[in-house]
């Protein structure tokens, strides 16, 4: 999934729909009429696609752009399917993250917005959080879960998973042998970030099949949960983006 996931403007998204490109899901600008609009829209329905709207620093925002440029009307997720089931997530053989132990709505929600970014193409969640933790979690995310698949498990079945649909496992832990842009990253990986407190749970380090470590230099030895995970997510993005 190193390829672009973003399409911009009706047109271009109608063109893309029109040629049998796998268009998933489209934001609109609220408040938009056109006839080309109308057209976007009708062919959605008879595909099943949902539409999201969007105020103009919304359309902005997703579409990288300068805050006194005008917005896209429309923009389209492209390949990545956020209501994709695990069977179709794992069949896809792209990049899956693995959040084992983490607690925090807050960190667990600005992880998913990094792996959204990176272009990660799932992240399972193994969390004790209650729905409004989870809402908490999303709105964190800056809602990046609406462009992403994102499921609740325990590690021991993504784990399992994993294993059925021969993902590698590459831990990220201060316990690691070697850096992330000395790994292989491309392929069938699950890559998976522990905790805030306790790290990657014992068992699942036992399984992993790699165990990356981030350098450190400074005096205190650990960094945020964020931090490693968005390292790691650059280089696999550059390492992806590479092969393509």
């Amino acid at each position: 999934m190193a390829g672009n996931l973003k399409i911009s403007g009706v047109d271009a998204i109608l063109e893309a729909i029109d040629k049998g490109r796998q268009v998933t899901r489209i934001l609109v600008l609220r408040g938009t009429q056109s006839e080309a609009l109308d057209r976007l829209l009708l062919e959605a329905s008879k595909r099943g696609l949902q539409i999201i709207e969007g105020s103009e620093n919304d359309l902005r925002r997703m579409a990288n752009m300068p805050f006194t440029s005008e917005p896209p009307k429309a923009l389209g997720l492209l390949h990545r399917d956020p209501t994709a089931e695990i069977g179709e997530i794992m069949a896809s053989g792209e990049l899956i993250w693995l959040l084992a132990g983490a607690q925090y709505p807050v960190n667990i929600g600005f992880a998913i917005r990094t792996i959204e970014v990176s272009g990660g193409s799932a992240v399972f969640v193994d969390a004790d959080l209650n729905s409004d933790g989870r809402k908490a979690s999303s709105r964190a995310s800056m809602k990046a879960d609406r462009f992403i698949p994102v499921k609740w498990m325990s590690w021991r079945e993504a784990s399992d998973l994993a294993r059925t649909h021969n993902y590698r496992i590459i831990g990220i832990e201060d316990s690691g042998d070697v850096e992330p842009w000395d790994i292989d990253l491309t392929g069938r990986c699950m890559l998976v970030i522990g905790g805030e407190r306790h790290g990657i749970p014992e068992d699942l380090l036992q399984e992993c099949d790699s165990i990356v470590k981030i350098p450190m230099q400074g005096f205190v030895p650990s960094y945020n949960l964020q931090a490693p995970l968005a390292v790691v997510a650059v280089e696999a993005l550059r390492q992806r983006r590479k092969n393509v």
